[in-house]
């Protein structure tokens, strides 16, 4: 993979079988069937549970220059925008950078609090990452959030640098899972390190 300045990062939870969410996502359970009420409480609770323990790990997760995610990733909101809605992170986003938020439906940037500014993008991941790297200045890192489904198509198209992985110690059986449909890749282990309710691991993606 050509060398750039900024990496490109894909950041994302994972069970152990490889799901980022469980079946039956909707409104009130944005992960599904985790095993718990579906709020991800159980794939997350490594960030909320055991902070301190992984604060290296959470605190580098928003450290990029620029972010893209999903439409799902942003919300339950489907098809057309006939409801106004700014992500499930509240008026103060903990991204404090611009989000390129994939969608099939046009819609105005959302500036939030803290330096948040959600951008929507219809032409597809090439776009949203040009437009992620134009924002990062060319030199910043871009991460990508997820879900799934989205990390599948920028690896798929051979665009990642870097990829970071929490595995919580569960299985969920079904879902959304990662490497679904990717091709197969060559990955060097850079760094790993378990904690009680997670294994991280970061892997640079070679091909």
């Amino acid at each position: 993979m050509t060398e750039r300045t900024g990496r490109v990062i894909c950041d994302i939870t994972i069970s152990a079988d490889g799901y980022a969410a469980g079946l039956h996502q909707s409104e009130e359970r944005p992960f599904g069937d985790d095993g718990g009420d579906g709020s991800g409480d159980r794939l997350h609770a490594w960030m909320f549970d055991t902070p301190d323990e992984n604060r290296a790990e959470v605190e580098q997760l928003n450290t990029a220059a620029a972010f893209i995610m999903g439409r799902n990733m942003f919300g339950p909101v489907r098809g057309a925008w006939d409801r106004p809605w700014n992500g499930w992170w509240g008026d103060d986003p903990p991204f404090h950078a611009p989000v390129f938020v994939l969608t099939h439906h046009a819609r105005e940037p959302q500036q939030m609090n803290g330096g948040t500014t959600y951008h929507f993008v219809t032409e597809g991941i090439a776009s949203a990452l040009a437009q992620a790297r134009a924002a990062a200045d060319g030199d910043g890192d871009v991460t990508i959030l997820g879900g799934a489904t989205t990390i599948n198509q920028y690896l798929s198209a051979g665009l990642v640098d870097e990829l970071r992985l929490h595995i919580a110690p569960l299985t969920l059986g079904a879902g959304t899972r990662l490497f679904e449909g990717v091709p197969p890749l060559r990955l060097e282990q850079v760094t790993s390190r378990p904690a009680s309710l997670v294994t991280h691991v970061t892997y640079r993606v070679l091909s």
